[in-house]
């Protein structure tokens, strides 16, 4: 079968994919209404499309924080990536650096995070972190993937407790015995999931500065006050997300949280979005409404599950391919 668009690769994963990773990757909180909404919402907005504009040379790269991509698509963080393909994160990494785009590693990778930056030595690389109660546990994180070369930190900011995620309650979801949360082995004796700190607060970004050089980008920011005090504590990045709806239910969809908060911010930091985006059309509404690139998080793991880093990789060429034909036809 061709592969034409993103939903051909999430028609493929549905179908071969174990039941009980595709109901994780898919899950949304209780009844799953912002998980919808993060893609309905996209559906709902127009464009403006101006007309004899000379589209014939177009450039789609930008830059993140100085450092330039090919275009403003990269990969959200996920866990579990052995779940969709056996090399894991070594084969999300391998993707991402043969697009030239950025791939933001999860604190819940199946990978360590040097095999993660040894099968991709050269590529953007950003660390996504969750503060564990055992701060010491988060701080060897932070420095060992500074000394790795990620060159951002990312701080998840809306899971003080995890979602309630019906189909996982269900299937009683866990790892499988011979895949493990490799850059916590050893870390913890007891159920990794119910260590996150709910005490962290806006403080403890002062906390995190004073351990890394890094970039501090924070994501799960969905109003004008958060983004506010983000700006004020000093980030240098914001990524409006709502955890792919995993979280709180009721909640808005990102792109129309993505506008409050750009306006908010008015440049004074980078503003990211992920969640929903399926078709470069809809990188292209982000980037409209004043994103400065978007990160996929859900069809990354379905081109996994398609065909390991070559499936990632065409999901990836497709979005280029379509973002490039949408700015064209828009004018």
């Amino acid at each position: 079968m061709a592969m034409v668009c993103l939903s051909d690769f999430e028609a493929y994963a549905k179908k071969y994919l174990p039941k009980i990773a595709w109901d994780f990757f898919a899950a949304g909180a209780d009844d799953c209404s912002t998980r919808d909404e993060n893609i309905l919402a996209y559906s709902r907005i127009r464009f403006r499309p101006r007309m004899l504009r000379d589209v014939s040379m177009m450039d789609i790269r930008t830059k993140l924080l100085g450092t330039e991509i090919s275009f403003p698509v990269g990969i959200a963080p996920t866990g579990f990536h052995q779940l969709a393909w056996p090399d894991g994160e070594k084969s999300t990494a391998r993707a991402a650096e043969a697009m030239n785009t950025c791939y933001i590693a999860s604190t819940y990778s199946t990978c360590t995070l040097e095999e993660i930056s040894a099968a991709a030595p050269s590529g953007l690389r950003w660390f996504q972190l969750y503060i564990h109660r055992n701060r010491a546990v988060s701080q060897q994180l932070v420095q060992r993937a500074e000394a790795l070369g990620f060159q951002g930190l990312v701080l998840t900011a809306d899971l003080p407790y995890t979602g309630k995620r019906r189909d996982d309650v269900r299937n009683g979801f866990r790892l499988p015995p011979h895949m493990k949360l490799k850059n916590l082995e050893g870390a913890f004796e007891v159920c990794k999931m119910s260590l996150l700190d709910p005490s962290v607060t806006w403080n403890d970004i002062y906390w995190l500065r004073s351990l890394t050089h890094l970039p501090i980008i924070i994501k799960g920011i969905l109003t004008k006050e958060d983004a506010e005090l983000a700006v004020r504590h000093g980030v240098q990045g914001i990524i409006v997300s709502n955890h792919g709806g995993r979280q709180l239910d009721g909640g808005p969809a990102t792109i129309d949280a993505l506008v409050e908060v750009a306006e908010a911010v008015q440049g004074r930091v980078e503003v990211y979005l992920d969640g929903g985006i399926r078709k470069g059309s809809d990188v292209l509404k982000a980037l409209a409404l004043g994103a400065k690139c978007v990160f996929i998080g859900r069809p990354a793991l379905w081109g996994l599950a398609y065909k390991g880093e070559e499936g990632l990789q065409e999901v990836l060429r497709i979005l280029q391919d379509e973002f490039r034909l949408s700015m064209a036809l828009a004018g």
